[in-house]
């Protein structure tokens, strides 16, 4: 399991380091629902990640990736390709970036987070960690390091949780901060959000590409 993991990791780190989802859960500290809504959120959050984890490392699980431990060609071809389109995505951020003297845009929705309700901040949760192409990419990514290590299904458990918890402390730490510290945590999540909505682009095109580097490099290795 510790090879795993330890495959896993930067993947996991890429999901949590996402500053999209980050930027919700501190605006939603902002709002008038600041403790419903920043908990339901971040339940959506980790029911997402188990959600997209499970469901992709069952489908890896069939497809023998692994023969003696070690990863198969499919596994090695998976993690070329998953490499590949975390490079594009990574050009795609990094074309997003605005340029010198431009102000930072934020999606559309983040301006209604304000009137969102409980409901809707938990599917918000879940939509932003199990669909959204760049965290689905590094799932799979994660996915395919477990099925890769042959597990027993605890140690494959273990192995989802140790992902989650990871994936998802980012946005546990505010709701969490607010919820022991009250309003006297909001100046320094208000900072984190500014540079958090200048800064997503290129944090966002230099961590795919580290990562997508690191995939493909794998997959090419193990296939010659």
């Amino acid at each position: 399991m510790g090879q795993a993991i330890g495959e896993f990791l930067p993947l996991a780190v890429g999901v949590a380091i996402s500053p999209i989802p980050i930027i919700a859960v501190i605006l939603m500290l902002f709002s008038g629902r600041a403790r419903q809504n920043s908990l339901v959120f971040t339940l959506g959050w980790i029911v997402g990640i188990v959600a997209a984890m499970t469901i992709l490392v069952g489908v890896a699980s069939t497809q023998d990736l692994s023969t003696g431990g070690q990863p198969s060609d499919t596994s090695s071809w998976i993690k070329l390709i998953l490499g590949l389109l975390l490079l594009a995505a990574a050009v795609g951020q990094w074309r997003k970036r605005p340029k010198v003297g431009e102000e930072a845009t934020t999606p559309a929705w983040m301006a209604r987070i304000d009137t969102l309700k409980p409901g809707a901040a938990l599917g918000l949760g879940v939509l932003l960690s199990a669909l959204n192409p760049k965290n689905l990419l590094l799932i799979a990514g994660g996915a395919v390091a477990i099925a890769d290590a042959d597990l027993g299904s605890t140690d494959t458990v273990v192995a989802v949780a140790v992902f989650t918890i990871i994936g998802a402390c980012t946005v546990a730490v505010p709701t969490l901060a607010y919820l022991i510290m009250g309003s006297r945590v909001q100046p320094a999540l208000d900072g984190a959000k500014a540079w958090l909505s200048a800064n997503n682009a290129t944090v966002m095109a230099v961590l795919l590409l580290v990562i997508g580097v690191s995939l493909f490099g794998k997959g090419v290795g193990a296939l010659l």
